[in-house]
């Protein structure tokens, strides 16, 4: 019995954003069968189930000080798992591995529609302010690309820049998008079409 067993969520989630280990401890002791069990069911690969929640407790730690918990930490780490396994499953996209990554995104399950629906919109509000804080023609190229559908000529040729130029802006927006939100480039794809 360390004391913490004891502790409410929300007192664990407080003491943990002010660097205690021990809160970080007890978080982990108290939810790591339950993250496991729906890594497991999602991928049914034991060694790949225990990666995913190493990945998803570490990023709770790493992200400790900026932590905005809406519902319960049971619905933000399994959401995170939920998160994990499609960076996932959008690397084996790129390799080639997976057919569809919409596919495979509507086959990952595990959190309520609701909260599920919660999360994504915080995600593509981040998405947002990261576009706007792209460097400002990265930003202007990367907005008519992507929320304005036009072709890299059409861009080129409004702008008085070459198409290799154009591409180069969108390059660079999805490099530096994929930095900021720690997320692979299809799953940038993905959200910004919905």
């Amino acid at each position: 019995m360390s004391g913490y067993d004891l502790c409410t969520e929300a007192e664990l989630i407080v003491m943990l954003c002010g660097d205690d280990d021990a809160a970080f401890t007890e978080i982990y002791r108290r939810f790591w069968d339950k993250v496991f069990a729906v890594a497991y069911h999602r991928l049914n690969d034991e060694a790949e189930a225990e990666e995913v929640v190493q990945d998803v407790f570490f990023s709770l730690w790493k992200r400790r000080h900026e932590l905005e918990i809406q519902f319960s930490l049971n619905t933000y780490l399994s959401t995170a798992v939920k998160y994990q396994i499609i960076n996932r499953q959008s690397r084996r996209y790129l390799k080639g591995k997976v057919v569809d990554l919409e596919e495979a995104i509507n086959e990952v399950e595990g959190v309520n529609s609701t909260q599920l629906w919660f999360s994504e919109r915080e995600l593509k509000q981040q998405l947002q302010l990261h576009i706007e804080n792209l460097p400002e023609k990265c930003r202007l190229v990367f907005k008519m690309s992507r929320e304005e559908g036009r072709s890299h000529a059409d861009i080129a040729k409004e702008l008085g820049i070459s198409e290799k130029t154009v591409e180069a802006h969108i390059t660079r927006a999805l490099k530096l998008l994929k930095s900021n939100l720690k997320m692979e480039i299809p799953l940038i794809l993905y959200f910004l079409l919905k």
